[in-house]
């Protein structure tokens, strides 16, 4: 079985939730405290055994690559004033990984951002970290589905119970439990719109780990919902064939694709800041009173 060291982030969308700060700024760089979200994901995904990131993007997102790059203004700036810790965080985050870049020219939808990294992956299993969910875990969430994946040697989908009202979102997965928060999983559905097309309130949420026979199951799919190619419907043919470990990951997800989630994010993480959290904490807790 091959290792996993590949992973792939798609960031292509135009973050219409997000509008209208996403019109001129990636909602990928929007910041949790003074970090942006996809410095999030390119660290659990480094801190998970990944080498190599490819990270899908559209039109009007240099910012992202940009900021995985080096800036010599802001290295002569930081030399010149001492702040010798600042620079070399700076230049870390420059080095996390081999972090490539590929642009999704037609915005096709999740299962076409992922067959553009088809010559990427080659024939290797690969992590999926959704460019819009930051998760925070003890255990990396990606790390947890690549351990799910070497002991099983199939594809896992991390999920999470959704409450059936919210579950027209996302998907529903025909699942029957194997082993504490793992479960085979034979079928799924995108976005059902009624109790009659859910399978259970399991839904997939922010992280998969794909063999590369995917591909072919992409090349096969007709456009779904939306008339986009969908990666749940390119995984539920994974499902009937062969199947599909579900694992209910442990961790906190932030929908960083939302106002609200980017809020809590950046609340909670702030809380945790070691240079705010005592200052915000006590803002809070006035401003709280004020209200």
């Amino acid at each position: 079985m091959k290792k996993i060291t590949k992973a792939v982030i798609p960031a292509a969308g135009l973050g219409t939730r997000m509008l209208p700060i996403s019109r001129t700024v990636p909602k990928e760089i929007l910041p949790i405290v003074d970090r942006p979200s996809m410095e999030y994901l390119v660290r659990e995904a480094v801190a998970s055994g990944i080498t190599d990131i490819l990270i899908i993007t559209g039109r009007n997102k240099e910012a992202i690559e940009n900021y995985f790059d080096y800036s010599i203004e802001y290295k002569d700036v930081l030399a010149h004033k001492n702040k010798q810790a600042e620079l070399d965080d700076m230049e870390e985050v420059c080095k996390l990984a081999n972090i490539y870049f590929l642009r999704q020219k037609e915005a096709k939808g999740l299962g076409h951002a992922v067959l553009c990294a088809e010559k990427f992956i080659g024939d290797e299993p690969f992590a999926v970290l959704y460019g819009d969910d930051v998760m925070v875990a003890d255990k990396p969430v990606t790390k947890q589905l690549c351990e799910v994946y070497e002991k099983y040697d199939k594809a896992v989908v991390g999920v999470c119970e959704v409450p059936c009202e919210d579950l027209k979102k996302y998907c529903s997965m025909k699942a029957e439990k194997i082993e504490d928060r793992t479960y085979m999983t034979t079928d799924m559905v995108e976005k059902p719109q009624t109790r009659e097309e859910m399978f259970s309130n399991l839904s997939i949420l922010g992280r998969v780990v794909l063999t590369p026979d995917i591909f072919d199951i992409l090349k096969r799919t007709a456009p779904g919902r939306g008339g986009e190619l969908q990666l749940t419907d390119a995984m539920k043919q994974l499902a009937r064939t062969v199947g599909v470990i579900s694992y209910e990951y442990e961790g906190k997800r932030y929908d960083m694709g939302s106002k609200l989630g980017f809020l809590q994010a950046n609340v909670e993480e702030a809380l945790k800041h070691p240079e705010l959290k005592d200052s915000f904490r006590a803002y809070l807790k006035d401003i709280a009173a004020k209200l």
